[in-house]
């Protein structure tokens, strides 16, 4: 009896460490599905997050829609060019000015070109300046979508600060702001009647609850 106990319980651990040894192969396979799923959407939401590169001719059709609003994305003028330039900094106005690419444009003789004649005129423009076209292509895709540069700033000077202090108006001016500077609207512009009863200029005006 004693032989057979101690058979069974042989037998018990032996299915105990063999279930044991499969939960554990099971869990490191689970583990392994876990971590490669992980990556595959961690790929996924870069891929998403980094933008789709623009070619070429999608950056033509881009920036010969800029500024003109019934463009087709065919056609593509020289000032269009020259801010796609400014943009991608291929115009830095040492090696490559405005002058140069107008001199260059006016070589096909009309006031815009097709991608084709645009491929010509950058190898052109490659050729004479001494440049290499497949750095300014490269520039010329990466730059991105057209963007509006050189908005105005705001001058700050003391004479401007005392011309717009409504503390230092004087006359029909200064009754058009209260005190704080605020604009008194229709009020501040014209002579409304007083409807209230009380004679022009009575200074104790709505007094009368208070003392009696």
């Amino acid at each position: 009896m004693r032989i057979k106990g101690k058979r069974e319980r042989e037998e018990g651990k032996k299915k105990a460490n063999k279930w044991e040894s499969k939960e554990r192969e099971k869990r490191r396979k689970e583990g392994r599905e876990r971590r490669v799923g992980e990556r595959e959407l961690m790929m996924g939401l870069k891929a998403l997050a980094s933008p789709k590169p623009s070619s070429l001719r999608e950056q033509f059709r881009n920036f010969s829609k800029f500024g003109d609003t019934k463009s087709d994305g065919k056609m593509l003028t020289l000032s269009q060019s020259d801010k796609w330039f400014k943009q991608a900094k291929v115009i830095d106005g040492k090696k490559l000015t405005t002058t140069d690419t107008a001199i260059t444009f006016n070589k096909f003789k009309a006031k815009k070109i097709s991608f084709q004649d645009f491929e010509k005129y950058l190898d052109e423009i490659a050729k004479s300046k001494k440049l290499d076209a497949t750095e300014i292509r490269t520039k010329l895709k990466d730059c991105g979508s057209p963007a509006i540069t050189g908005t105005t700033n705001v001058v700050k000077s003391s004479a401007v600060d005392r011309l717009t202090d409504t503390k230092k108006f004087t006359g029909s001016h200064k009754l058009r702001f209260d005190s704080t500077g605020r604009g008194k609207g229709m009020a501040g512009r014209k002579d409304l009647p007083d409807n209230s009863g009380y004679v022009s200029g009575y200074r104790n005006k709505n007094t009368y609850d208070k003392t009696h």
